[in-house]
């Protein structure tokens, strides 16, 4: 029996080392998704000459995709399989990305925001579909340990987003600053235009491939039906029955709180940086690219600090873990809304160590022990995404302001958003830690 409890990818005789790695890579494309995107809140507003709250048009439509189509999905899975879920959930990424073409041809933004919200349909497909799969793939007792592991890689696809963002779409956009742009005729703005968005879809058409060729081989792969058995499902009570339990419930607030503050610190980090490094006299474009540069250095540091997390999660009780984490978190956003220089930045990026076990803890402990369940559990996980919807415009809103009453700067403010979020993640840490120890 200990054997088993040792064994992170072994199961009654089964071996789920093959599966776990191929669906441990739907995890990095859909990281890369994620963090390719969040610059382009910054680029679309250069582009088309808007403010930041109609550049969080992207968040909304991005994650507004997770949302709409998570009970579909979760509808799907239970009636066809796992594998089924993210071969769809591929084939839907990958037409969103291959419409950034049309949407440049129309030069208008709002094609784009349609290209999103089909891509991260497809997104939500993968993640309420490949998260469920993960934690069946071995003994309950380290189902969450194991999810710590395979999201472990999604921050690797992060990284790679940001650094495509950084160096094949910001580093070549026109350096002309959002001042100067402003001041252009009609025809000189669709020319430059025409000229960014080439540059910016680029990267959405090779992803679209690779997306593409990962449909194939797993298309071809036999891969285990775990949980696949049983068709039948009754809506209403499905839903009754997860709710009534404190772990889940709980769990989906905590989870759309614990992603709009991620969403918020990744994307706002480049307002933020570029206003402490403008203020040092650098121009707007290399403000921008080096505030990136900081971000992937965050991301980094969230990465190192998953697998660490990870490790750790063997000998600490993972609510214990996550209340420590968010409360840690909380203080150093404190650091980000009152430091006005280069300190607060560095709290920003130090936030993303404690970030790092959040998501795939607060899955594991809803989930836990719900069987069949998770697969509609799994739905509402994915639902509360819609955070990263609503938070974010709520933010820009606050960094359009400029400054707070003479002086205090509006994007340090704004981060009163993460503060309060992070401050719910821990409440949930603890309830579900006092749980655990009853």
């Amino acid at each position: 029996m200990n054997k088993t409890k040792l064994s992170l990818l072994k199961h009654n005789g089964v071996n789920y080392l093959l599966p776990f790695i191929l669906i441990t890579a739907c995890f990095a494309l859909w990281g890369f998704a994620n963090d390719i995107t969040n610059p382009m809140v910054k680029a679309f507003s250069k582009i088309f000459r808007m403010n930041v709250t109609q550049g969080a048009l992207v968040q909304v439509a991005f994650y507004g995709g997770y949302f709409a189509m998570a009970f579909p999905a979760a509808i799907f899975i239970k009636k066809f399989s796992y594998k089924s879920g993210i071969l769809v959930g591929l084939i839907l990424y990958a037409i969103g990305a291959f419409l950034f073409f049309p949407a440049k041809m129309s030069g208008n933004y709002y094609p784009f925001l349609a290209a999103y919200f089909i891509l991260t349909c497809g997104l939500s497909f993968l993640e309420t579909s490949a998260n469920p799969y993960i934690l069946t793939m071995g003994p309950e007792e380290n189902a969450t340990r194991r999810l710590n592991l395979a999201q472990s890689f999604n921050p690797l696809g992060s990284l790679m987003g940001m650094y495509v963002a950084m160096n094949f779409i910001q580093a070549r956009l026109n350096p002309m600053s959002t001042a100067d742009r402003a001041t252009l005729s009609d025809i000189e703005f669709a020319t430059m235009n025409q000229s960014d968005l080439s540059i910016l879809i680029t990267p959405y058409m090779a992803i679209g491939t690779i997306v593409l060729v990962m449909f194939l081989i797993i298309l071809f792969m036999r891969m285990p039906r775990n949980g696949d058995k049983d068709k039948e499902f009754h809506f209403g009570a499905t839903i009754r029955r997860i709710l009534s339990v404190p772990n889940y419930r709980e769990g989906v607030i905590a989870q759309f709180f614990y992603v709009g503050a991620q969403i918020m610190c990744w994307t706002f980090i480049i307002q933020y940086g570029t206003r402490i490094f403008m203020a040092q006299g650098m121009g707007e474009q290399a403000a921008e690219v080096l505030s990136q540069k900081h971000n992937i250095v965050a991301m980094s540091i969230f990465c190192v600090s998953r697998f660490v997390a990870t490790y750790l999660m063997k000998f600490f009780n993972p609510g214990k873990m996550l209340r420590t984490f968010a409360i840690t978190a909380a203080v150093l956003t404190l650091g980000v809304i009152f430091f006005q220089n280069i300190w607060g930045l560095y709290s920003l990026i130090a936030v993303s160590a404690c970030m790092s076990l959040m998501f795939p803890t607060i899955y594991g402990i809803a989930l836990k022990g719900m069987g069949e369940d998770a697969k509609f559990g799994a739905a509402g996980l994915i639902m509360a995404i819609l955070g990263g919807s609503i938070l974010p415009p709520l933010q820009a809103r606050i960094i359009d302001m400029g400054t707070i009453g003479d002086l205090f700067p509006a994007v340090n403010a704004s981060f009163v958003l993460p503060l309060i979020s992070f401050s719910v993640v821990a409440w949930y840490g603890i309830k579900a830690h006092r749980r655990s120890i009853i």
